[in-house]
């Protein structure tokens, strides 16, 4: 399937592994990578440029096929090396780029000189709009169904989505509820070139998680994710567990006067815990809602073919009879 996506990306398929934390390491991306997606080493999980630069290796001792790095660009009292993780990129002539957060105009005129695609991800099509005049070549557009940050505006894809089509220039994929064939080409028909899954991808063999997490999304359903630390504006979709109920709680006595310092426990340092050791109720973790069509626990290989073929059947047995 050829889209403006695959065509920038030189991908097979239209489908995006989205940077996790402590999820997009080389093993994911190079599994995603080698099935016909684009798959992602998350920069931040890495910390040093060194790190990231050995996890490139890696990824590119397991793909010929191309990856992308995520750099999310935080505020923070003492940030990440941005600058060397950008070196790193550069250097190890990565061909693409996924960023996030903050306005990324700062690090692109490197990033650009080196011929490196930049996709952006946003919740508005505002920032949409000023991801593509600061030079960005894609955007990724995250509906209010995504887990981790979802903005906070609660535009939900089937909105937000043909409002970017209508607005840029530039192509995008959709992010948020995107699952399987039904999701692509749902998103297609609102104006995407793509998809990219985050959720999904978790809930798979080639993630390097412990069982209980993906067993977790398995088990989870679309009503099961709750919005946390939406006083502090820095709102997280994240699946439900014992200690976001009781971040939760703070957040209803506290009100407008909660701190992040009344809910560190909750959310510091929690995702070696979850994401390695299993230990499901140690904190809250990115989840989006779309872990209510999650089903099973395939390959990425089984995931993407399965994809593809469910997208292709829509295409040839309800689309071209509709025509």
């Amino acid at each position: 399937m050829k889209t403006k996506i695959t065509e920038l990306f030189g991908i097979e398929h239209p489908i995006i592994q989205g940077g996790m934390h402590h999820v997009g390491f080389a093993e994911l991306a190079a599994a995603v990578s080698n099935a016909g997606g684009l798959g992602t080493i998350t920069g931040l999980t890495q910390g040093t440029p060194e790190k990231l630069a050995n996890e490139i290796d890696k990824c590119k001792s397991m793909t010929d096929k191309p990856f992308a790095v995520n750099l999310t660009f935080l505020p923070s009292l003492t940030p990440p090396d941005y600058p060397g993780l950008v070196d790193v990129i550069v250097e190890k002539d990565v061909p693409i780029v996924e960023t996030a957060g903050r306005n990324p105009a700062e690090y692109l005129p490197k990033l650009k000189d080196a011929g490196i695609k930049i996709i952006h991800k946003c919740t508005s099509v505002r920032h949409s709009l000023k991801a593509q005049s600061i030079g960005c070549d894609a955007v990724s557009v995250d509906g209010f169904e995504c887990g981790g940050h979802p903005g906070e505006d609660d535009i939900p894809n089937f909105i937000l989505l043909p409002r970017a089509a209508d607005e840029l220039e530039i192509p995008f994929v959709a992010s948020g509820g995107m699952a399987d064939g039904r999701s692509l080409i749902a998103a297609m028909a609102l104006g995407a070139e793509g998809m990219n899954m985050g959720t999904r991808f978790i809930a798979t063999e080639d993630a390097p998680v412990h069982q209980n997490v993906k067993e977790a999304i398995v088990n989870a359903s679309e009503l099961d994710t709750r919005l946390i630390m939406r006083s502090l504006t820095n709102t997280e979709r994240v699946l439900n567990n014992s200690a976001v109920e009781r971040l939760m709680e703070k957040e209803k006595a506290l009100g407008e006067n909660l701190t992040f310092a009344d809910i560190v426990d909750e959310v510091a340092g929690v995702y070696p815990k979850i994401m390695h050791e299993g230990t499901m109720e140690a904190g809250a973790w990115s989840c989006g809602m779309v872990a209510g069509l999650v089903n099973d626990i395939p390959t990425v290989e089984e995931l993407i073919n399965r994809i593809m073929s469910e997208a292709n059947n829509i295409i040839d047995q309800k689309l071209k009879v509709l025509a």
